[in-house]
């Protein structure tokens, strides 16, 4: 108490003489009309009379009045720490007082607070921002661990404007059916056999600024020629689309709407999720999925828009040109919408849905449907452990088409049963902190009339040619199922070294055999037509002057990759 008193009567001291001082400055500096008028005589004829206060020496007054409440309150309660913050708020409001002539504060809110209450202040002002701030969609927990999601926790080259990415895929397939012109069939992710090859390398990346985005990724190696023969829709028109869009793999521009949780409005070229997989393998937990994967859209040309009504879930529609397609087939586009919903961070449910699309080349009555569902669950992760994580993934696929001398009912005077159903399971574990895993699974398709089987590229077949040696006739029967078994060794967030085996059967000779799919000599330039032996300009069919090729109904396959990404 004693300190308390030393310290009160030192800070009264100040205050007179800051009291005294502020006198003459307030007479100094005076505005200029106040101070160009001499004084009265009368002022100065009764020296013994008090002067009038000025307006700022009444506030000072008030001031040191409610200074000398505050500092009684304190000293009765003891408190020579809040005494001392006291004392150094009327130094500081004396300090600020004496050199100003400007309007003396009108309230009490202009008293410099103590530290408790800016402290609280600054908690009130916290805990406001933090209800305002609406959470970032499915941030609240790493989903790096599910199959179609890049497994890279971080950008090494983020900036506030630009999120570049590069993607490298290089693979060496074995065929155990040697096809001695190296080609394999019936695959969107294989191509070459006992070779090493580009898959794709992509360089590109994200624009982000003022709500404005936009994405562009290139494709180059094989993807750059077998992605566009599998689109049969640029041989509709002219401009070349298949040549104006083969380098590219991504590319829309949008904006973000500040509205529920997000809406991005997108339009452009961007990644289908029919399927469950990624386009890209790094992404995904094998290489070579399952035909529910590989034979669905990889791409939408059109425009989608993803909205956030909450944290878990979102809803995207899409108006898109057709079923992985640059242009339209027929004079109608296609429409879908994607439901995913994560509730927590060890379930992910996705839900696609397509429809209305016109899909069959030359065939503008036959409409096409399509439902893509998938489940995915992590049901274990102890990181601590050697076994440090498991997932399993489930995916179920149905559609159909009708009109056009195709049903969807079954086999009627509308025509015969155009339909797809199908299904794959996975299960993947990991090990040692992530550092290695192990995916078993498989799946199986139905799919009469073969709308999304694969052409294979018999004598340079495409989408568009398609190939007398592989019909897509209404009712042309097709089932096939496979099997994998995939081992990753992922010393990087950055990379992955893949080993794989694949068993893949059919009901019909569909892959590869030893002889190849290429006629002797090369391709004839005519796709379309059946192949003569030499001698013969016309071909019927008979053995004796037709070149068949070799087609298999089983196929097994080593496939050894690396894949990188930045």
């Amino acid at each position: 108490m004693r300190i308390f008193r030393q310290k009160s009567g030192f800070v009264w001291l100040i205050l007179a003489a800051l009291l005294c001082s502020s006198a003459v400055p307030s007479r100094v500096f005076a505005d200029d009309k106040e101070s160009s008028t001499p004084p009265p005589k009368s002022a100065l004829a009764k020296p013994d009379s008090p002067a009038p206060l000025t307006e700022r020496e009444r506030w000072m007054l008030d001031r040191i009045g409610q200074l000398e409440k505050r500092m009684a309150e304190l000293e009765a309660k003891g408190n020579s720490s809040e005494a001392s913050a006291s004392a150094a708020s009327v130094a500081g409001v004396a300090g600020t007082v004496a050199p100003s002539v400007g309007v003396a504060p009108k309230s009490e809110s202009n008293v410099a607070p103590t530290g408790e209450t800016a402290a609280a202040t600054k908690q009130v002002s916290t805990e406001a921002k933090q209800k305002q701030a609406k959470a970032e969609p499915f941030a609240f927990a790493d989903f790096t661990w599910l199959t179609g999601n890049a497994r890279t926790k971080e950008s090494p080259m983020d900036t506030k404007f630009f999120t570049p990415e590069i993607r490298a895929d290089v693979d060496y397939i074995y065929d155990f059916n040697h096809p001695k012109d190296n080609t394999i069939s019936g695959s969107s992710e294989v191509f070459r056999a006992n070779e090493v090859q580009v898959t794709q390398l992509g360089v590109g990346g994200d624009f982000h600024y003022d709500n404005v985005r936009a994405r562009l990724m290139t494709q180059f190696g094989l993807y750059s020629q077998t992605t566009p023969r599998n689109d049969a829709s640029p041989s509709r028109g002219q401009w070349n689309l298949d040549n104006a869009y083969r380098y590219i793999s991504e590319a829309y521009g949008g904006y973000h709407f500040n509205a529920l949780h997000g809406i991005n409005v997108d339009a452009g070229i961007f990644m289908s999720y029919i399927g469950l997989f990624s386009y890209y393998q790094f992404d995904n937990w094998t290489y070579q999925p399952s035909y529910v994967s590989s034979n669905t859209p990889w791409f939408f040309n059109g425009v989608r828009v993803q909205i956030f009504p909450t944290e878990h879930l979102k809803i995207e529609p899409w108006f898109v040109n057709g079923w992985q397609s640059y242009g339209r087939f027929n004079n109608r586009p296609g429409f879908g919408v994607q439901f995913l919903w994560r509730p927590n961070g060890w379930l992910s449910v996705l839900g696609n849905q397509y429809m209305l699309g016109a899909d069959t080349l030359n065939t503008p009555g036959r409409i096409r449907y399509h439902t893509d569902d998938s489940i995915q669950i992590k049901y274990y992760d102890h990181p601590e452990n050697f076994l440090s994580k498991a997932a399993f993934s489930l995916t179920g696929d149905m559609g159909c088409e009708h009109g056009g001398g195709v049903s969807c009912a079954g086999n009627s005077a509308k025509g015969p049963k155009q339909s797809f159903l199908g299904y794959m399971v996975y299960n993947r574990l990991w090990f040692d902190r992530d550092k290695y895993a192990l995916t078993l699974g498989g799946g199986k398709i139905n799919n009469p009339g073969r709308y999304l089987v694969l052409i294979p590229p018999i004598n340079g077949a495409t989408a568009a040619s398609g190939t007398p040696y592989f019909t897509a006739n209404p009712g042309d029967p097709y089932k096939a199922w496979d099997v994998s078994g995939t081992f990753d060794w992922m010393p990087s967030q950055y990379i992955t070294f893949r080993w794989e085996y694949n068993h893949r059967a059919a009901n019909v000779p569909y892959f590869s055999g030893s002889g190849g799919v290429t006629p002797p000599g090369g391709n004839n330039g005519k796709p379309s037509s059946l192949v003569c032996l030499s001698g013969f300009t016309t071909c019927d069919g008979s053995p004796s002057n037709t070149w068949y090729p070799d087609l298999r109904k089983t196929e097994n396959r080593l496939n050894m990759a690396i894949l990188v990404k930045f």
